[in-house]
């Protein structure tokens, strides 16, 4: 699909607690992309009773969020779904169109997702304190590696926001959270800045978090945990 002068109707499937969802979620709203939202909770969360949408159904292959229509079609998978945008719908792009500054940023986009995402979900479905605190070492490590990065600009992958910043925001909203799960580790200060940037961007008031949604983040990992380990018996 290629760009048009007029703009397609665009609706995401996805939840706020899902990382994955709130990368799109940052993307579009930090493009200006006008869209409906349909909220899908992830199955861990999904309430008794939930419908889930047929239209879900039909077009989300592993029926995971999160799932993006443009027009009459269909993607899912975030990484897939933030490339997919930049070609089919007009906005502020986030991928460079300059061939180093985009491989780049998806060099950086996969790493992000490679090495960040493993060891934040690691912190927060653990129910060992050793993997935890496994989890929790990886994540500064990976955090001091993205410090690095910021040494040669004040974005992830040079001078203006990118996919990266996308790949990182469902992060940044939930370091609180991880806090209180489990990561000890010191929050790099080049990462900290990076993050308060973050926040002064136009995408950051569609995905940050809440006071009570990091508690019941919080929450619900420590339901699990008790479970787990057998407390609530």
């Amino acid at each position: 699909m290629d760009v048009t002068a007029t703009p397609p109707r665009v609706t995401l499937f996805g939840h706020w607690i899902c990382p994955y969802s709130v990368r799109v979620s940052f993307a579009l709203a930090e493009r200006r992309i006008a869209h409906d939202v349909v909220e899908v909770p992830p199955t861990a969360v999904r309430p008794k009773g939930f419908v889930v949408p047929r239209q879900f159904v039909d077009h989300s292959p592993k029926g995971e969020i999160p799932m993006v229509r443009v027009g009459d079609t269909y993607r899912a998978d975030s990484l897939p779904i933030l490339e997919w945008l930049e070609t089919c719908v007009s906005g502020r792009p986030l991928l460079p169109a300059d061939d180093d500054r985009r491989a780049r940023v998806r060099e950086r986009v996969a790493w992000i997702d490679a090495h960040v995402f493993g060891p934040m979900i690691g912190i927060y479905y653990g129910t060992r304190t050793d993997r935890i605190a496994r989890a929790s070492d990886a994540l500064e490590a990976a955090l001091g590696e993205m410090g690095d990065w910021l040494d040669a600009g004040p974005w992830l992958a040079g001078e203006t926001p990118t996919l990266a910043e996308a790949a990182a925001v469902p992060v940044w909203v939930r370091l609180e959270a991880l806090a209180r799960l489990g990561f000890t580790g010191r929050l790099d200060e080049r990462v900290a800045t990076h993050v308060d940037r973050c926040r002064d961007l136009e995408g950051w008031a569609h995905v940050a978090w809440s006071d009570a949604q990091t508690d019941e983040l919080v929450g619900r990992t420590e339901h699990h945990r008790a479970i787990v380990r057998g407390d609530l018996g």
